[in-house]
């Protein structure tokens, strides 16, 4: 493909762990940013924002998906002298719907876009870009490829590579997202978690993360088990105690539920869309959102 000078490129929202798999599975969320990118002769960087974090991101060069932008071109080559951006922002931030993820990986396809390459057949290069900045690949992969991911990395002797698979989720499993009011750190509920766990417990959650990939693309009656974990919820729970509690909640209400990624989002695995009428969801905002099917998906010119 020839180098555009404008790109188009919307990604969706993730949820990251869904329970036992710990910075290894993601889910893609229909809930968007729209990021709008046009090279220039002149140089500079010009940020627009509206929507969600249009008052805290900032609107230089230190923007993230203009940092994404230039870890790709470090990459792929061709960056231009300057460039203009608005961003229209809805995955709320430091919720646990990886905003930082999709700002990352839309940063990286417009680049990649830009540089006169097929997205599509730079996946592999753009999960390296975009999970690198991430530290971990569960939500960059699911925003950049859609669908449910399992997420790995591979350490040798001198670097390590992220590498993720893409499944088709069931049809019966209608995800909601209950956004907490609050903001919660990834940094600080990591911090919380333990150096060594006990090996029952780590035996346990390594069982529902493998009984997660059967739950999710084929057998959604099995999404209660599965989405059981001891690895890291437990521990974190001091940070977020009314999403812990909301989870205890829905679970009891027979409703497969699990902190979404750092938290404090909850997100309920029902069948309908909705959640129980007598669980307390004050202070949350339920979201019913599709699984996203599609990734990153890019308009040029």
């Amino acid at each position: 493909m020839g180098r555009p000078t404008e790109v188009r490129v919307r990604v969706p929202a993730s949820s990251a762990n869904l329970g036992p798999g710990f910075d290894s599975l993601g889910l893609a969320l229909g809930l968007y940013d729209d990021v709008e990118v046009c090279a220039t002769a002149e140089p500079g960087v010009h940020v627009e924002v509206e929507g969600e974090g249009a008052a805290q991101v900032p609107c230089d060069e230190t923007h993230l998906v203009v940092r994404a932008m230039r870890t790709a071109w470090a990459l792929f080559g061709d960056e231009p002298a300057g460039l203009r951006m608005r961003c229209r922002n809805a995955i709320p931030h430091s919720r646990g719907l990886g905003s930082s993820a999709a700002a990352a990986v839309a940063g990286a396809v417009a680049a990649c876009v830009l540089s006169g390459r097929d997205p599509k057949l730079e996946q592999e290069a753009l999960l390296q870009v975009t999970a690198g900045m991430e530290g971990h690949a569960d939500n960059a992969a699911a925003s950049l490829l859609g669908g449910f991911v399992v997420a790995w990395e591979q350490v040798g002797n001198t670097s390590a590579r992220f590498h993720a698979v893409r499944l088709d989720v069931h049809a019966g499993i209608a995800p909601v997202a209950l956004v907490a009011g609050v903001e919660s750190s990834t940094k600080t509920t990591r911090g919380l978690l333990p150096e060594l766990v006990p090996l029952p417990d780590a035996a346990f959650t390594g069982s529902r993360t493998a009984l997660s990939v059967l739950a999710f693309t084929q057998r959604p009656e099995l999404l209660m088990a599965a989405t059981e974990d001891r690895l890291h919820q437990g521990y974190r729970r001091p940070a977020y105690p009314g999403s812990a509690d909301l989870v205890d909640a829905l679970r009891a209400h027979g409703v497969p539920a699990a902190i979404s990624g750092a938290g404090p989002t909850v997100l309920a695995l029902t069948t309908d869309g909705t959640v129980p009428g007598d669980v307390d969801t004050t202070g949350f905002t339920a979201l019913p959102l599709p699984v996203d099917t599609l990734g990153a998906q890019v308009e040029i010119g």
